[in-house]
């Protein structure tokens, strides 16, 4: 069983180091402009299911500089996923999306949706629940100071924060089960096709609802045979051929 173990551990050991002397490899070919040999070499490691925000931003910045709109846009996206915060990779797809045909306006979220949302994306959703257990754990134990307390002040002031604490673990909980479902519902796609005719129906036979170009990034909504329902940014929605566009959530 050991040298199982053993042979296992060598096996992914030689995998990380041949992997990084293969992304040195593309960096330098990147930097002397080979940028197509690049993008072999950066996909070589993807193949072998390693992936990281490094390695997604700077196979984008490969493609960016060929002018692949669409490809040059999905990974960036797909650095996103893991640093969703990176002001590099925010910048680099924001000069990608300028290329793009489509002028797509985002339906702005009002009121106490667009509160509470900005709320639940502010942490995953097993932070939450860890606030929420953190929490839960403050109410019992101010709750235990309550009971076991003879101070008529103290017992009221901890039955008053205990209580508060409670309310503060439910909503956190309640937030994490509002994260997950988000995140359920998420599932961002890509435009690769040149030109895609957006249908009213999941079928050829059916009108033409909108054309879309590459790059543009949708929602999935649905699947049904070789036909994907999409929605846009702008409330739009129809169905397109399944081959048009790459999943983001797939890695």
């Amino acid at each position: 069983m050991k040298t199982l173990v053993y042979i296992v551990l060598f096996f992914f050991g030689s995998l990380t180091a041949q992997n990084a002397t293969f992304f040195d490899e593309a960096n330098a070919l990147y930097n002397d402009a080979n940028y197509e040999e690049a993008i072999t070499k950066y996909e070589s490691i993807l193949k072998t299911k390693q992936h990281s925000a490094e390695l997604y931003y700077n196979l984008a910045n490969a493609h960016y500089k060929l002018n692949n709109i669409a490809p040059s846009i999905y990974y960036y996206e797909k650095a996103l996923q893991l640093k969703p915060n990176d002001k590099e990779i925010l910048n680099n797809i924001a000069y990608a999306k300028n290329m793009t045909v489509d002028a797509i306006q985002t339906v702005p979220q009002l009121g106490l949706s667009r509160f509470f949302n900005k709320v639940t994306h502010t942490l995953s959703f097993d932070n939450w629940a860890k606030l929420a257990i953190v929490l839960m754990v403050v109410f019992v134990v101010l709750f235990l100071v309550y009971y076991f307390n003879n101070g008529t002040t103290s017992k009221r002031l901890t039955f008053v924060f205990s209580f508060v604490f409670l309310f503060l673990s439910l909503f956190s909980l309640g937030l994490a089960f509002q994260k997950q479902t988000l995140d359920t519902k998420n599932n961002p796609a890509i435009v690769f096709a040149q030109e895609s005719e957006v249908k009213t129906e999941p079928n050829l036979g059916g009108s033409e609802a909108f054309l879309l170009h590459e790059g543009t990034k949708v929602q999935v909504l649905d699947t049904i045979n070789n036909w994907k329902k999409i929605k846009l940014a702008d409330g739009k929605t129809g169905w397109i051929v399944a081959s048009d566009i790459k999943l983001l959530n797939n890695f």
